[in-house]
């Protein structure tokens, strides 16, 4: 085994690039803390455009009914991660969930597509105050990874996310409040900046922003995730990785000065989530950001 962990990493990235699917539970049991947030493909970032085919290969895309609902991220084989408020008093039979697509209209070659057989919302999600809005889908069954089908990496609890620290957000939600997503719905990706609680308790109330939330988004308005990206991730590179920081959860509209995004802080829930997902945990990895921040003196992580 511990010849097989050290060839974990080389291994599976030649597999991928030749275009081979990964199924072995016994090789994703190995592998997973040390393949998650690594896209097999090259691809660039430019915020507020059209993701590249492959770039963010753990967004799934939730549907209800058969039309996309919200967003989520693939956190190991079987498991998605997503916001509770997008589950509250649903059936997970009415629910199926696609993982490798890039529009919603078209052909997706590189798609596959599960049904869900069990929701697990966080038990103290308060509809009113929005806190504590995650929530796990078990796949019917699992999936193999490809160059388009790849776990993230998740923020381990003793993460930092400093003021200013780059980070992106994808999904297929609306482009604005009202306004939607222009045919072919491809994937969309912007960069947007951590704003500190502090600052972002000031921007929506004092006590409105939680320890189980982070903030993100341009002081200016014009970047930020909208209706339809609930549920997806906020992500940030550390290295070769990309690693989950956030959930997308609510704001003051879409994209509006001075009322960031605001997200649940996925490193306060290392402890729930192992809970509910007893074999193949997801990769969890602590984040560090460069520099000092203020606001590390109000966590206190669970």
């Amino acid at each position: 085994m511990a010849i097989f962990k050290g060839i974990c990493v080389a291994t599976l990235l030649t597999l991928l690039t030749r275009g081979e699917s990964i199924a072995h539970s016994a090789f994703l049991l190995v592998c997973l803390s040390s393949v998650c947030g690594r896209p097999a493909l090259n691809t660039r970032i430019v915020g507020g455009e059209v993701a590249p085919e492959g770039s963010w290969p753990w967004q799934a895309s939730v549907h209800r009914f058969r039309s996309h609902s919200c967003g989520g991220t693939l956190i190991n084989n079987e498991w998605v991660l997503s916001a509770a408020h997008c589950f509250q008093s649903i059936s997970p039979s009415i629910l199926d969930v696609y993982l490798g697509r890039q529009s919603q209209e078209g052909s997706n070659p590189n798609e596959v597509s599960r049904k869900v057989s069990q929701i697990i919302n966080h038990p103290d999600y308060d509809s009113r105050t929005i806190d504590n809005d995650i929530a796990l889908l078990k796949l019917s069954s699992p999936v193999s990874f490809t160059n388009y089908i790849l776990p993230a990496c998740l923020a381990a609890p003793d993460s930092t996310f400093h003021n200013g620290t780059d980070s992106w957000v994808t999904g297929w939600g609306t482009i604005g409040s009202g306004v939607p997503l222009p045919s072919p719905e491809n994937l969309m990706e912007v960069e947007v900046p951590i704003i500190g609680n502090r600052q972002c308790n000031c921007d929506y109330g004092v006590g409105r922003i939680t320890d189980n939330m982070i903030c993100a988004g341009v002081r200016t308005g014009g970047k930020d995730s909208c209706q339809g990206d609930s549920g997806g991730p906020l992500v940030m590179k550390q290295g070769d990785r990309w690693v989950q920081g956030g959930i997308v959860s609510f704001g003051e509209g879409c994209a509006k000065p001075d009322f960031p995004g605001v997200y649940a802080r996925v490193s306060q829930y290392k402890s729930w989530i192992n809970n509910q997902i007893s074999s193949n945990q997801p990769g969890f990895v602590t984040f560090t950001s460069d520099g000092t921040d203020g606001d590390l003196s109000l966590y206190q992580l669970k």
